[in-house]
């Protein structure tokens, strides 16, 4: 209950009337249980808690509870195309994504299945749903000249407690600097590219680690996959990637790297892999980059060459 999320929809769904439960943790079966049993319409998570749901699926005896029922609000991480796709075809679950930091309190966009996208192909209509969506209502926002999104609203904070600094950092100009990299397109969906502090620089290139992550995300041995960026003497950093496997699937570091490029420039793909049992999270799904970073640049006096 610490979180934004945590008390934020119990309050909202009090509010409106609507009978809600609440886990003391997450297990992908009890949820799946508990849509049953409570016939509930209404979920949200971070995409780690919707892939606990989707292995939970994968094992389960009998027809997917809430199917042709149940949303699924995806908020926390933006969520590998992959993931959308099979919330959708494995779980018949309406797919919405929203975007918000606790700062905001925490609504900033949304985005919800428009009736155009009902006859794209699988994976172009989880491209449309991957984006974070269009302003809640009462919210502007905009990009900075670094990609930086900006937020103004009757939502954001008025400042940190007793912290006049870091106030006077995130809100300038009028704005609320949220610490996000992304952009805005023509159709007004903001899609949000990395957290500033995780963008690679690699040979003086940009390397969005969401990026490179939904790419191995395609590939069906890899179950969850964190890019970093780790020092390199020529290129002052190169890119990394932490993989946790499926269970019961093999793949090697140079088949996975391989996949890569053929989707993408050859500079943004991962030179190295590492494959992990489990990777950092915080309480709420949330992947602890700066944690799994820190042992590769330990005794340096700055994370980046």
């Amino acid at each position: 209950m610490f979180h934004c999320n945590g008390w934020g929809m119990p309050y909202a769904l009090t509010g409106m009337g609507v009978r809600h439960v609440v886990l003391r943790k997450v297990d992908g079966a009890e949820i799946l249980r508990r849509v049953e049993a409570e016939g509930v319409t209404l979920l949200c998570g971070a995409p780690a808690v919707v892939g606990m749901i989707l292995d939970a699926a994968a094992i389960w005896d009998g027809p997917i509870p809430g199917a042709g029922r149940t949303r699924m609000v995806v908020a926390g991480a933006p969520p590998p195309t992959r993931t959308i796709e099979r919330v959708e075809a494995e779980l018949g679950w309406e797919f919405i994504q929203i975007y918000g930091l606790t700062e905001t309190a925490p609504l900033l966009t949304i985005n919800r299945t428009r009736q155009e996208w009902d006859e794209l192909a699988p994976a172009d209509r989880a491209a449309q749903l991957g984006r974070a969506g269009v302003p809640a209502l009462g919210v502007t926002l905009a990009t900075d000249e670094s990609g930086e999104v900006l937020a103004r609203s009757n939502v954001v904070l008025e400042g940190y407690w007793d912290q006049p600094e870091a106030t006077a950092d995130a809100l300038a100009d009028g704005w609320f600097h949220t610490g996000d990299g992304g952009f805005i397109d023509d159709d007004g969906y903001l899609t949000i590219a990395d957290r500033k502090k995780d963008v690679i620089i690699s040979g003086g290139e940009n390397v969005s680690s969401i990026e490179v992550e939904d790419r191995l995300f395609s590939h069906p041995a890899v179950a969850e996959v964190a890019v970093i960026g780790v020092p390199d003497e020529r290129w002052g950093e190169t890119i990394m990637a932490l993989v946790v496997l499926t269970e019961g699937q093999q793949v090697t570091e140079a088949e996975l790297i391989e996949h890569t490029r053929g989707q993408l420039a050859h500079y943004k793909c991962p030179t190295r892999i590492e494959f992990r049992d489990e990777l950092d999270r915080t309480a709420t799904g949330k992947l602890q980059k700066y944690k799994l970073r820190a042992p590769y640049w330990e005794g340096r006096e700055k994370l980046v060459n």
